[in-house]
């Protein structure tokens, strides 16, 4: 037995029932961000400078990461007789 389907409700983000007097004044334009919009994204309190340098500090980690993991594919292939320019 299938469950019971709820009533439906726009959900920001993902979906939402628009009426044809808000397209027409949209100019019959059907782009679904003009009508759905964004998630409302929960403030985590963390300042924006604290936020950038740990994140940057994060990428910088994983651009290391790849450049590891590139020069060990590199090393792989060349193994196997595929080296690349």
């Amino acid at each position: 037995m299938l469950p019971a389907l709820s009533a439906y409700h726009d959900i920001p983000g993902f979906c939402k029932a628009s009426t044809t007097s808000e397209i027409k004044a949209n100019g019959w334009v059907l782009t679904p961000g003009r009508y759905v919009g964004a998630e409302a994204i929960e403030d985590d309190d963390e300042p924006f400078e604290d936020k950038m340098q740990r994140l940057t500090a994060q990428l910088e980690q994983q651009f290391a990461e790849g450049e590891r993991l590139q020069a060990q594919i590199r090393a792989n292939l060349k193994e196997l007789g595929y080296e690349l320019p």
